[in-house]
């Protein structure tokens, strides 16, 4: 899988977050840890380390013009955290909503950089 088949997959967690996470506080009730919580964020925790590591080669060798690491970083610690929030409704809105909205504008901003630099599909 490419980095930027793995770059929409994480979009989509970021969509399937929030949506989680209003259907939470819609149906006002708390998940079953090691039953729902647990095996999704274990999934995508998994991907995120993954695409990280590629992310950090990547970034060593095109040494792209508005891509960091600290942007990875970054990323990677917010979506793990409101991968497993989304799953409560006591989650705060706004911070929640300020994350994955970050998380979307790092992700396409590395797919802009990925089709810059000639990565492609």
């Amino acid at each position: 899988m490419s980095l930027i088949e793995k770059c929409e997959i994480l979009l989509a967690v970021c969509a399937e977050c929030r949506q989680r996470h209003t259907d939470m506080r819609e149906q006002d009730r708390e998940p079953d840890f090691f039953n729902e919580v647990k095996p999704y964020a274990d999934k995508y925790h998994a991907l995120l380390d993954e695409w990280a590591e590629e992310s950090y080669e990547w970034i060593k060798v095109a040494k792209p013009k508005y891509t960091h690491p600290v942007q990875i970083e970054t990323l990677t610690d917010g979506m793990k955290q409101f991968i497993v929030q989304s799953f409560y409704k006591k989650t705060g809105l706004k911070r929640f909503v300020q994350s994955i909205q970050s998380a979307e504008y790092t992700l396409k901003t590395f797919i802009d950089a990925l089709e810059r630099e000639g990565e492609g599909k």
